[in-house]
Order: structure tokens, then C-alpha cells, then sequence
């Protein structure tokens, strides 16, 4: 993935004419670099950003709101609900280890997401009047590799999005699949359950995911980035604040923790389809409202019923004063 978005950095800004050349380019959008701006393109009415002359149109700078600015700072809450970073975090061998991962992981999102944007401006400025609308706009990695670059090295570089994309689906997938046959079928519906009838339900579960996946995929005008905002804020809600809550708050128990699943998780509905819309101050984004609905759910469930039993809650001061004291 950092040699494919290295690479089209690279290509892109030679074929651009330069770095300056790109950066003269991205001034001419009003709003565009200013710290507390927006660009506002203006579109017609099928939701396409309107062409004259070749170029696409703007408008004058808007205002990024107090809002916008709590709803992107709220993004870094779904960290902490993600199914394959708390995977990372479970498959970790050693303590140690952990010190590496995080410096890893700091270069290689500080690497992503700068090439990754940068890579957004510079299709701007090589295909101004292809990027019109959303759905085609996240193309734009796509158009520079195919345009760009030979086809064999072009196939080589696109395969960068499969690899991204499947080091997250794969975990969705197994977390899904697994939560359904042996939390649900084996564990509510059919306790009796053998190990093949769990594989079937498994296996008939990630192909139902898989078939719905290649419908919204089918339909030209879903935008991926919206798609991906939904399913962040709906883990996020969901597990984020149970995961906080059991490594820090010894009284949290079985109540709270469903509580708080629950409600988070119907929150992100509720604030998407119902609340959001209203606009104003409302406009939020959902996980933000989901996330603290969760966490007061969580404490009002668990202050309200049976705390978890003592030898429970010696184990977790056992293991909150370190590995020699829980030993």
C-alpha cells in the first residue's frame, strides 16, 4: 500500500508539472487551504459539480463550523470500537511489542493519509472536469494509475486498494459471521449445535454479507466514504465505550455492558436517519451523540444492578497493578 500511494505521488506530480504547479492549482479553489474554510463547488441539479470553460465552478468560501469541527475530532472515538484494531491488540505476543506497533502504526497513518490526500489534490488538478461528483471522485486513484501507467504496473498498483481494503473486511467478515453462527445460533437459538452445523450458518453468513455488499456496489451513486462513516460511528458506538469501561470502571457488569451496546448501536440510527437532518446544531455526526449515549447507559445500568461479583473485581485490580501482582 506505501509503494502504491508513493508511486502515484510520484508519477502524478511529475505529469502535473510540478509540485508548484499542483499547489498553484489547489489556491485557485476558494476556501480550499484556508484553515477555518471550505470549498463549496457548485453543482446542478443531479448532484454534479457544474464545468464552464473546462473548469470546474466554485463558490465562495464557506465557514467550517464549531460543528464540522467537532464531528471530525469525534472520527478518533471509533478507534476504539474497530473490530480488526482490536484484533491487532488481541493477537499481540508480548508487551513489549506494543511499543513497536505504535510507532509503526503513527509513521504509517502520518504516510496514508498525507500521500492520500495529496493524492486527492493532484487528481484535481490533472482531471478537473472527471471528478465531478462523489461516487466518481473516489475514483480518482483508479484514473490516475490507469492513465498514468502502464497496464501491467497499473494492475500492480491498484492491487494497493485490494490490499487495503481487505486488511478491514476481513475482519468485519469473521467478526459478523462468527458473532451470528456461535454467539447466536450456537449460543441462544441451538445450544446443542455441532461444530459442523456452526461452520454452515458461518459460511451461509458470509455469503448473505457478500451478496449485499455487491448490491450497494452495483448502485452507481453510493459513495464509499458515506457508506464507511455509517459502519465507523455504528462499531464505534457499539463497542467503543464497553471496551473503556471495562479496562477502567471495576463496577461496570453484564446490564451496563448490553445497555450500553444496545443503545449506542440503535443511537447511530436513530441521529443518522431522525436527528441529523434537522440540521443546525443537530448536524453532528452521529457517533459523537451514540458514543456518550452509550457511555450513560453504561454507568446508569451498572450503578442501578448487581456489581460484578468480588472475585471479578479482584481480578481486575489484580491485573490493573500489573503483571508481578496478578501473578
Amino acid at each position: 500500500m506505501i509503494v502504491a500511494l508513493i508511486v502515484i505521488v510520484i508519477v502524478g506530480t511529475i505529469s502535473a508539472g510540478g509540485l508548484d504547479a499542483v499547489i498553484d492549482n489547489t489556491k485557485e479553489i476558494p476556501g480550499f487551504l484556508n484553515m477555518f474554510g471550505i470549498a463549496t463547488p457548485m453543482v446542478g441539479e443531479d448532484g454534479a459539480q457544474l464545468v464552464t470553460g473546462g473548469a470546474p465552478v466554485f463558490g465562495t468560501a464557506g465557514k467550517y463550523s464549531f460543528i464540522s469541527i467537532i464531528s471530525t475530532f469525534a472520527w478518533g472515538l471509533g478507534y476504539f470500537g474497530m473490530p480488526q484494531v482490536l484484533l491487532r491488540f488481541m493477537a499481540i505476543r508480548k508487551e513489549k511489542e506494543l511499543t513497536n506497533s505504535r510507532r509503526i502504526a503513527t509513521v504509517w497513518v502520518l504516510i496514508s493519509l498525507t500521500v492520500a490526500v495529496f493524492i486527492g489534490i493532484m487528481g484535481r488538478s490533472l482531471y478537473p472536469t472527471d471528478l465531478v461528483n462523489a461516487s466518481q471522485a473516489e475514483n480518482v486513484f483508479i484514473l490516475l494509475s490507469t492513465n498514468l501507467l502502464p497496464p501491467l504496473l497499473a494492475g500492480f498498483i491498484m492491487a494497493g486498494i485490494l490490499a487495503a481494503t481487505i486488511s478491514s473486511s476481513d475482519s468485519y467478515l469473521l467478526i459478523a459471521a462468527s458473532a451470528l453462527a456461535k454467539n447466536i445460533y450456537q449460543g441462544i437459538v441451538k445450544k446443542d449445535a455441532n461444530d459442523k452445523k456452526v461452520m454452515i450458518i458461518t459460511r451461509v453468513t458470509l455469503i448473505a454479507i457478500t451478496l449485499v455488499a455487491i448490491l450497494i456496489a452495483l448502485d452507481d451513486d453510493s459513495v464509499i466514504f458515506q457508506l464507511v462513516s455509517f459502519a465507523w460511528a455504528g462499531f464505534g458506538a457499539t463497542f467503543g465505550p464497553l471496551m473503556l469501561f471495562s479496562l477502567f470502571w471495576k463496577r461496570i457488569n453484564r446490564p451496563g455492558a448490553i445497555a450500553g451496546m444496545l443503545g449506542g448501536g440503535c443511537m447511530v440510527f436513530v441521529w443518522k436517519l431522525l436527528v441529523r437532518p434537522l440540521g443546525g446544531a443537530w448536524n453532528v455526526y452521529e457517533l459523537l451523540p451514540a458514543f456518550l449515549f452509550s457511555c450513560l447507559l453504561i454507568v446508569i445500568v451498572s450503578l442501578i444492578t448487581a456489581p460484578p461479583s468480588a472475585e471479578m473485581q479482584e481480578e481486575f485490580d489484580a491485573v490493573k497493578a500489573g503483571p508481578t501482582a496478578a501473578e
